[in-house]
């Protein structure tokens, strides 16, 4: 009987040090955010801050990025993986929509381009 006592003892404390185990090794918050950070440099870089549509969700990703900061500072681990997956689908659309907007200047421009070619060359429409 003492040994049986010993053996589920000794089986929760392994059941227990691989729990722990499992929760300590996770990434960190540093690691887990590069992603959502990545994404939002993106997004600075190409532009979205000027871009009306754009701007929005770029906002909304640092937004998102400050509140798993908080989250995981309070040990909410899995709403600040939540929210970091957020920010970094925002930071993507605005990447996007920033994308669009400039290939749709660009289009607007060759049009035009094309337009006064005609009128130079003075061919019909």
């Amino acid at each position: 009987m003492r040994q049986a006592n010993m053996a589920v003892m000794a089986g929760s404390f392994l059941l227990a040090a691989a729990i722990a185990g499992c929760a300590a090794s996770g990434p960190t918050f540093k690691e887990s955010s590069e992603p959502s950070k990545s994404s939002i440099s993106a997004a600075e870089a190409v532009g979205a801050a000027k871009v009306p549509s754009a701007s929005l969700y770029l906002q909304l990703a640092k937004e998102e990025l400050e509140n798993a900061r908080a989250l995981a500072a309070e040990g909410k681990k899995e709403q600040a993986a939540s929210m970091l997956k957020r920010a970094e689908a925002d930071a993507e659309l605005a990447v996007t929509l920033s994308r669009e907007q400039s290939e749709q200047t660009e289009a607007a421009k060759a049009i035009e381009r094309a337009r006064q070619l005609r009128i130079d060359n003075q061919l019909p429409n």
